[in-house]
Parts: structure tokens; C-alpha cells; sequence
């Protein structure tokens, strides 16, 4: 199982970075897979620790990877990286063990703190395809243009169906992100 998360993680100096990330469920915790390059990966190098935070704004998700990466934070109970202040609930990680790979490490991690700030009302069929479209957005690079259209053009029926301001606002900067890959000649 992969469960879709924001995962904030810190530099040794404590600059923070704030990404979508997919966590695979493992016996004893969770894996991270990040690809190379990448802050995260190079975060969890100097800091071997990470908040999975479980959040319900779907902006998040589309802020992170159309640049939109400044999210309030708060101090984690027992990790260095920090907590987004809009999460529902959120675990805080160590990393245990690292396979190391040369395109797509996966660092197993333990789960040392949960905590809970807020009910969960559910989600809406928008805030399910804000995050395929994210994650469409995030493989621009690697998809045909054809194949990322029709998923789009599928996934905007929800948004126009049960969509809120907040997941208005995330798809129309997911909407963009992919008109400006496309006409930057990709």
C-alpha cells in the first residue's frame, strides 16, 4: 500500500523542504523512495528523520509541485524536521535502514511519534483528482503528452462536479503547470 503524504524533512543547518510524497507501508514502518537528485534524498542524509503529515488541502499537494512551497509549520514533538500546522494528523520518522540504488534509494523508517490535531470530514471527488493530477504533474518528464491530456481532461470532470474554492484554486495551478511544460517545447 502507498499512502499519499507531505513529507517535510530538514538540512543539518534546518532548512526546510516540504514535498508530496507516496509512503510504502512496510512490516515495521514505512519506506521513502526518493528519486535522485533530490532535496528530500539530500536531506534525509544529513538529518536521517521525516514528518509524513496527513493533510485534507489538497493545494498543498499542487502548491508543492507548481512552486507554491511555503506551508506554516510547527516544531514536531520528537523529530527535527518540522510538522505542517495544517495537518490533521501526522507521524514522525527515523530512517533505519537504507537500500541504496542508483536512481530510486529506499530508506525504511520507524514511526517514534503520532500525533492527532484535527477531525477527518472526508474527502470529495476533487480532492481525489488534485492529487492524480499532482502526481501527473510530477511525471511531465517521463509521460506522453497524449496520455497526461486524456488523464486530465478525465480527472477536471470531478473538479467541475464537487470542487470547493480550495480545490479550484489547486487545479487551476495544476492546469497551468501543465499548459507551461507543453509550451516550453517539452
Amino acid at each position: 500500500m502507498i499512502r499519499e503524504t507531505i513529507v517535510t524533512t530538514c538540512s543539518a543547518v534546518g532548512a526546510v523542504h516540504i514535498a508530496p510524497f507516496g509512503l510504502i507501508e512496510a512490516a515495521d514502518g514505512w519506506v521513502i523512495a526518493p528519486f535522485r537528485p533530490s532535496a528530500t534524498l539530500d536531506n534525509l542524509g544529513e538529518v536521517p528523520e521525516l514528518v509524513a503529515n496527513y493533510v485534507d488541502d489538497v493545494r498543498i499537494f499542487a502548491g508543492c509541485l507548481t512552486g507554491r512551497r511555503d506551508w506554516p509549520t510547527l516544531a514536531a514533538d520528537t523529530v527535527r524536521p518540522p510538522r505542517l500546522a495544517g495537518a490533521l494528523a501526522h507521524a514522525e520518522l527515523r530512517v533505519v535502514s537504507v537500500a541504496e540504488d542508483a536512481q530510486r534509494p529506499r530508506l525504511t523508517c520507524r514511526v517514534v511519534h503520532r500525533g492527532q490535531h484535527a477531525p477527518f470530514q472526508g474527502f470529495n471527488r476533487a480532492q481525489a483528482a488534485v492529487i492524480e493530477g499532482a502526481i501527473l504533474v510530477s511525471r511531465l518528464f517521463m509521460l506522453p503528452r497524449e496520455q497526461v491530456e486524456q488523464e486530465m481532461a478525465h480527472l477536471a470532470i470531478a473538479v467541475r462536479k464537487t470542487a470547493g474554492p480550495a480545490e479550484e484554486e489547486a487545479w487551476g495551478w495544476l492546469t497551468e503547470a501543465v499548459l507551461a511544460h507543453y509550451a516550453a517545447g517539452a
